[in-house]
């Protein structure tokens, strides 16, 4: 296994389609076993990803809001991290002038 979260790692997919998040990415981000992670598409890319737990949306659902206004602030929390992703991808991307 890799020595840091940063560096690939490569997974075997089974038979039917599992594969192990590794340890060291678990706890970094917060997820247990079991439990449940998000996973989709994004810019060509598989995106996996922590569901919050209701701890982290403590507050969200405070007060009044309008129909769809918590979902719109959790993708706008989404889309923020998305982009603080592009940039570190983009910074850590090997320059094509090598």
């Amino acid at each position: 296994m890799a020595s840091s979260t940063n560096e690939p790692t490569v997974v075997r997919v089974s038979q039917k389609g599992q594969a192990t998040i590794p340890k060291g990415l678990r706890e970094k981000f917060g997820i247990e076993t079991p439990g449940e992670v998000f996973v989709y598409e994004e810019r060509g890319r598989i995106v996996i990803e922590p569901v919050p737990s209701p701890g982290e949306l403590h507050g969200i659902h405070a007060g009044e809001h309008e129909r769809g206004e918590v979902l719109e602030r959790v993708h706008e929390l989404k889309n923020e991290e998305s982009r603080r992703e592009a940039e570190r991808v983009e910074r850590l991307r090997p320059s094509e002038d090598v």
